[in-house]
């Protein structure tokens, strides 16, 4: 399911300047951010909508609810505007930085309340049957139910590793930096969670 979000219509504070004409599209985001932290509303929204859709659909396989994930796609966009002048391309890539943010609101929102099913499953389908060969429909959906039951019993911070991992396709370096560990510790992070996963569906 694909999901857009009407990020035009972000509770944006009120531009720090008069927007600047002529933004290049192809601009890369180390400069859109530069631009928006002077206050140029027009650049930021560049970003949202070079950025946007991934933001929404990692909240969405951490949360497992649209509308929550809406949210925290939101407010994440909102806390890169209001944060835009501290920005620095030196220490991060917009992306990782954006990433963390999403990452930690829905890690919060995971843990003041009961864990919800992870949507979207299909980037780690094969996590139930790495086997080969077609499968029944109806053995397909129960596979699949199966395992949406074991993502909800996971732990947060494995969930935003398997998002990461499987959904971003982030490399090591990235999905780490994302959630602020090291390489070996994500590894650990995927292998627990790869663990869980098989031991909650029988050893499939």
């Amino acid at each position: 399911m694909l999901l857009t979000l009407p990020f035009a219509r972000l509770p944006l504070e009120a531009p720090r300047c008069a927007p600047r004409p002529m933004i290049d599209p192809a601009a890369d985001d180390a400069a859109l951010m530069a631009l928006a932290g002077a206050g140029d509303r027009a650049a930021f929204n560049l970003l949202v909508g070079r950025h946007g859709e991934r933001a929404l659909r990692l909240a969405l396989r951490i949360l497992g609810d649209a509308a929550e994930a809406e949210e925290v796609a939101q407010e994440a966009f909102l806390r890169a505007w209001q944060a835009a002048a501290g920005f620095d391309p030196g220490r991060a890539r917009f992306t990782t930085w954006l990433h963390r943010i999403v990452v930690n609101l829905a890690i919060d929102r995971t843990r003041r309340r009961a864990g919800a099913p992870m949507a979207g499953l299909d980037a780690v389908a094969e996590l139930a049957d790495p086997g080969p060969g077609p499968e029944a429909a109806a053995s397909a959906a129960e596979s699949r139910a199966a395992l949406a039951a074991a993502l909800e019993g996971l732990p947060p911070r494995q969930r935003a590793a398997i998002a990461l991992a499987y959904e971003q396709e982030l490399s090591g370096a990235e999905a780490a930096a994302v959630l602020k560990v090291s390489e070996r510790a994500l590894e650990g992070l995927l292998r627990r969670a790869r663990l869980l996963l098989r031991s909650r569906l029988g050893g499939q």
